[in-house]
């Protein structure tokens, strides 16, 4: 009898498994939004540093970015689609944002006297910096999570990055690879190991040499198919540093 009834009994689904069912246009998209409205209100609130009701325009901005992470949200983004919604609500709400202070500056630009103008401008100048900083943030600290699930830390990352810009290059070049060939990408953030067998025959490197520098190739399979806008100017930069 227990046995029946506890076969009976559902699991409750994951939010990551009603997202995916979502996309293949099975379930109520609309019910969804509305039950994780609290949440996309909150993560606005935090972002304005003030209380948002959804008569405002930054709620707006916040629940289309909700539904941009419904239609984006793949394995590719890390095991959790709060925090992959989090990220996408909070940086498009900063930009809103940013856009607006721009905005108003420019029409105090005909009302204010030259002293006031500048003050304004420095305030509105060290409040982008500090939106700028809150995305940056975001994307490391999502960015983390994701490693996470590799059981790969930053600590690791720094130990292991190569010193050689002519090796950083060429173990981006194999990431590149990965990340270009659906398969290999997929292998690699299912089974949360590096491709290995089709790897070989597609790179100019051996299995050791790949073992040996897997937590990095891994990172950089990560940064570039993901959103990373910060840190992939990082990479980019770190590339073309000696």
């Amino acid at each position: 009898m227990l046995t029946l009834l506890l076969k009976a009994i559902k699991p409750k689904e994951r939010i990551e498994e009603v997202v995916l069912r979502l996309q293949t246009g099975e379930g109520d998209s609309n019910a969804f939004i509305a039950q994780y409205q609290p949440f996309v209100r909150k993560v606005v609130s935090n972002v304005c540093k003030r209380y948002i009701t959804e008569q405002d325009d930054a709620y707006s901005i916040g629940l289309f970015a909700f539904h941009q992470a419904i239609e984006k949200y793949s394995y590719k983004k890390g095991k959790s689609f709060l925090a992959f919604a989090g990220l996408l609500i909070k940086r498009d709400v900063i930009d809103y944002i940013r856009k607006e202070l721009r905005q108003n500056l420019v029409f105090l630009k005909e009302d204010q006297q030259e002293q006031n103008l500048i003050d304004t401008q420095f305030s509105f100048s060290e409040y982008l910096n500090s939106l700028e900083n809150e995305t940056r943030k975001e994307e490391i600290f999502h960015f983390q999570k994701v490693l996470e699930e590799f059981r790969i830390s930053f600590t690791d990352l720094v130990s292991v990055s190569p010193k050689h810009s002519d090796t950083r290059e060429h173990l981006i070049e194999i990431a590149q690879t990965i990340v270009q060939d659906e398969q290999m990408l997929q292998e690699l953030f299912q089974k949360k190991r590096l491709p290995l067998k089709q790897l070989e025959s597609r790179v100019r490197a051996s299995r050791k040499t790949l073992e040996r520098h897997r937590k990095y190739i891994i990172a950089i399979c990560i940064i570039s198919s993901s959103d990373y806008t910060h840190i992939k100017e990082y990479v980019k930069g770190w590339m073309n540093s000696e």
